[in-house]
Parts: structure tokens; sequence; C-alpha cells
């Protein structure tokens, strides 16, 4: 990653800290171009198909394969990332990143994924594209949940919250430790796509 500075923010919202990027435009462009490719292959949606693995109830969920991972620079954006954040959070440097999976999902109106976890030790998750709106809540003077990422951790107490509301802009990125819990809201009026990408590794 010598060619573009990765920016890196450390939240911590939860227990565990969490680390948000900025997808490089290069990356997030080849990602998309290489997706589109896969969309317009029936046999290749058919071999890389995931859904059968994953917890959401969406259109659509395939694996990147090691051309596409390889080709668009993200597992070394990936591995430069997770490096970097193990670094500031320990002070040590690990010696493996191994990339257990990586994933598209293709979410659309009404779609969801439900409350889940990750297995492997480090996971993230981020966006390709999201519509440009997501539509509204149905009663007025409910706050508007429609499309986010919530991680969750714990249970509510004093001073302490357990759930962190992200919602989704095209780019950014959330690493996090595998256990942490997470789901992704429906939402309507729209007929555009939410994509999202995420990952599965493993350290020393």
């Amino acid at each position: 990653m010598s060619e573009e500075k990765i920016d890196v923010q450390i939240i911590r919202k939860l227990g565990p800290s969490i680390l948000k990027v900025k997808i490089p435009n290069k990356i997030l462009n080849s990602l998309n171009n290489l997706t589109d490719e896969i969309l317009i292959d029936k046999e290749r949606q058919k071999k890389l198909d995931y859904g059968n693995k994953l917890a959401g109830d969406v259109t659509q969920e395939f694996q990147l394969d090691e051309e596409v991972v390889a080709k668009s620079g993200w597992l070394n954006f990936l591995s430069t990332c997770v490096h970097k954040w193990i670094e500031i959070e320990t002070g040590k440097k690990i010696t493996k990143f191994n990339l257990i999976s990586t994933w598209v999902v293709r979410q659309f109106e009404n779609e969801y994924n439900p409350t889940h976890w990750h297995s492997g030790h480090i996971s993230g998750a981020g966006f390709l594209k999201v519509p440009s709106s997501f539509g509204k809540p149905f009663q007025n003077n409910k706050r508007d949940f429609n499309g986010n990422l919530t991680l969750i951790h714990g249970t509510k107490s004093f001073m302490c919250n357990s759930k962190f509301e992200i919602k989704p802009k095209v780019g950014d990125f959330y690493i996090f430790p595998h256990y942490l819990m997470h789901t992704v809201y429906p939402f309507n009026e729209s007929n555009e796509e939410r994509r999202s990408i995420s990952f599965n590794a493993e350290i020393d």
C-alpha cells in the first residue's frame, strides 16, 4: 500500500476497539468492476455462491476468488490495515495474516442480515455501493435505523454503550474482533443496491 496513504481511526464505542478506514478509490472501483463482471457470468456466480454459509436473508452473497482478491489489491489492503491496528492497540507486530474468506453482500429493499458473528480472529465489513435513500421509518417520531450496520457488545450498563450504529457510506470500512455481534437493518422506498464487503482472517 505504498501508493496511497491509509487514514485510520480507532473507535472505542464498545468494549473492544474498532478500526475505521477508507477503502482507497482505486481498490473500491476495482472491487465494484470485478463484482459487476461476476454478475454477468452465471456459471461463475453459481461457483462462488456463499449464501448457504452466511446469515443474511438477502438477494445474493458470493465469495470473492483469489484472482479478484489479488487483482484488486484487496488482500494487501486488509493485511496492511490489520497489521497497523494490532500494532497501535498492542504495541506488537503480527507475523501472519491469513485471509480465510472475503465476500460481497447484495442487499435490496426489505432484506436484512440478522444478528450474528464471524469465525477466525479478525473480521470486517464496509460499503461498496449504497442507495441514494434508505427510505424513512414508518412512524415519524422514531429514530431512523434503515440500512444501518449495528455492532453489538455485551449489555447496556451505566455509562457504557452496547451498540454502535453505522450509517453506510461508500468506502467506509470497519475492522473488529470476529466475536463482535452485528446486524444490518432493512431499508425501504428504494430499488437500488446496498453492496457491502466483509472478510474473516486469522493472525498469529
